[in-house]
Parts: C-alpha cells; sequence; structure tokens
C-alpha cells in the first residue's frame, strides 16, 4: 500500500519526573533526511532515534522535537540536616584540637559534597519513558502517511481511468485515423506520380503508414498504467518506481501527440499529458 511522506505527530506523557512532548513531523523528500532538536540532558537518546526512524520509514524529511519540563519539587534542593550535622561536630573537633582556625561560613558548608541535595530527576528514568513516547510518536506517524497514502492512490486511480477513457477514445478513432491517413496517401500519390520517381513514392508511402499507426503508443499506455496500478497495491516505498513511470507514459502521450494525423487525436494526447502531470504531481508525496 502507498504511503504518504506527509504526516504530523504529536505526543505527551507526564511522569513522576516531570512532562515530556515529543512532535514528529514529515514531508516528501527524495531520501530519508532526519533532524532532531532534543534537550542536552537527553541528547544520548539521538542515535536510537535515528535507528527507529529507518528501521520504519524509507524517504521524507524528518524533524523530531523533544521537549523535557522537570516536575516543580524536584528541582529545588534541600539540606541534608544528618550529614550537616556530622559537618558541625567534625569542625568542632578541629577547633577544639587547633584553637583559632577559621571556620566556614554558611554558604562554603553548603559547597560541602553531600550537605545540598540538589539532586534532578532521575533521568534513566526519564530516557525510558522518552524512548516509549518516540515510538508511540513514530507509530501515530506512520499510520498517518498510510492513511495519506491511501487518500493519494485513490486520486491516482481516477487518473487512471480517465487516462484509460482516453486510450479507448483513441482506438475508437482508429477508423477515422485510418481514413485521414487514406486521404493524405492518394493526395501525396498524385504528386509523386507526376515526378515519376517510384523509389521516392514507396519511401513516402511507408513514411506516411508510420506516422499514422499508433497501435505502439496505444499498447504501451495500457501497459503502464497497468503497472502503476499494481505498484499502488505493492508493500513497501514504491514512489520513484511510479515517477519513472510517469516519464514513460507522458513519452508515449508525446509520441501519439506527434503522430495525430486528425484533430480529435490531438485532443486526446493533450488530455493524457494533462492527466499524466496531475499523476505526477500527487506521486512527489508518495514513498
Amino acid at each position: 500500500m502507498a504511503h504518504s511522506m506527509t504526516a504530523f505527530s504529536r505526543q505527551d506523557r507526564d511522569t513522576a519526573a516531570g512532562t515530556l512532548q515529543l512532535e514528529l513531523r514529515s514531508v516528501n523528500q527524495r531520501y530519508l533526511e532526519p533532524h532532531f532538536r532534543l534537550p542536552e540532558a537527553l541528547r544520548e537518546l539521538e542515535p536510537m532515534f535515528r535507528e527507529a526512524l529507518r528501521a520504519r520509514l524509507a524517504r521524507g524529511k524528518v524533524e523530531c522535537t523533544l521537549r523535557f519540563e522537570p516536575a516543580g519539587d524536584e528541582a529545588a534542593p534541600t539540606v541534608d540536616r544528618r550529614r550537616l550535622a556530622a559537618l558541625a561536630t567534625a569542625l568542632e573537633e578541629v577547633r577544639e584540637s587547633v584553637p583559632g582556625t577559621a571556620m566556614p561560613d554558611a554558604l562554603s558548608l553548603l559547597g560541602h559534597p553531600g550537605v545540598l541535595d540538589s539532586r534532578g530527576p532521575d533521568m534513566e528514568a526519564v530516557k525510558q519513558e522518552a524512548l516509549a513516547l518516540f515510538q508511540a510518536a513514530l507509530n501515530d506517524l506512520v499510520a498517518g502517511r498510510a492513511r495519506e497514502g491511501e487518500k493519494l492512490a485513490a486520486l491516482i486511480r481516477e487518473r487512471i481511468t480517465a487516462v484509460n477513457a482516453q486510450v479507448a477514445e483513441v482506438r475508437r478513432l482508429m477508423p477515422q485515423i485510418l481514413e485521414r491517413q487514406r486521404a493524405q496517401l492518394l493526395e501525396r500519390l498524385e504528386v509523386m506520380r507526376a515526378e515519376l520517381d517510384p523509389q521516392r513514392l514507396e519511401a513516402e508511402l511507408v513514411l506516411l503508414a508510420q506516422k499514422a499507426d499508433v497501435d505502439e503508443e496505444l499498447d504501451r499506455l495500457a501497459t503502464h498504467v497497468a503497472e502503476v496500478e499494481r505498484q499502488l497495491g505493492q508493500p513497501g516505498p514504491v514512489g520513484r518506481r511510479l515517477d519513472f513511470l510517469m516519464q514513460e507514459l507522458n513519452r508515449e502521450a508525446n509520441t501519439l501527440s506527434s503522430k495525430s494525423v486528425v484533430a480529435a487525436t490531438t485532443r486526446c494526447a493533450v488530455e493524457l499529458k494533462v492527466l499524466i502531470e496531475q499523476m505526477r504531481e500527487q506521486i512527489q508525496n508518495i514513498e
């Protein structure tokens, strides 16, 4: 099933350590191009995020933004009274042993290891929560790309139906095309007879017959259209293959136009090119 490269997902999660918010945005791009904006404390998650994207996506520019807001009570430092009392006892013993020793001020005491408990949130737990949040966002993004892909495929199939209708119309016009070819041949024959050049006459007849013969172009158009339909139902990325098929369809439409000997065929060829360009624009968004 065709997937779009355009989708968006935002996931939020409240944890004991704080609030996590993760956003994933993807747009069309020739290759997979991930960009990450992560808090410094969670920067080491980037390789894991990148690997998860590569496992699920083949193409697209993907922007990942992760925000973390620590809980208010976790951010406030506290004094370890037990350790502070032990430090005060030790200082008193020093003063008794070495009279006149200068005692530290309050700020110095707070700077002693272990006295001020400024521990933040448990970042290992936060990282695990962030990984789970990223997975949820990635699942949502992939589902969104699948839904968008279904819509794009439906639009392309509408154009496929219209292309088949134009091919059928040209086939219907074949008797008229052949009659016009016959008239042109007779006109040229009169001129060639006057010149009395049998070899040139034969060459002109062959050239005119080839110019009006569009059976091959119609057959190739039908074959390419059938392959487009088949590719839309294939698993995995199909965008590049579909883009190639649009080039081939456009080539056949141009040849059909150049071989046209009646106005109706020219109109069909123009309509084919319009339909092919509409499909090509949609295919630019398919993975």
